[in-house]
């Protein structure tokens, strides 16, 4: 059986900003920019949590 890698820990990838052209301009609930800007949040807080492993795990080298 193969040993699993505890040390993976990938740098977490921005969302994918969605086209213009996906946004009606009709005030939809939630616009596909609402989605887009959560994702946008979650994914500061998970590289920021990253950042700082990272750090520990340099320092720790």
């Amino acid at each position: 059986m193969p040993e699993l890698d505890d040390d993976f820990d990938p740098m977490p990838e921005a969302p994918e900003a969605p086209s213009d052209d996906l946004c009606c301009g009709s005030g939809c609930e939630p616009c596909v920019w609402d989605l887009y800007q959560e994702q946008l949040t979650e994914y500061r807080a998970k590289l920021a949590a990253w950042q700082a492993r990272e750090a520990a795990r340099v320092k720790s080298a």
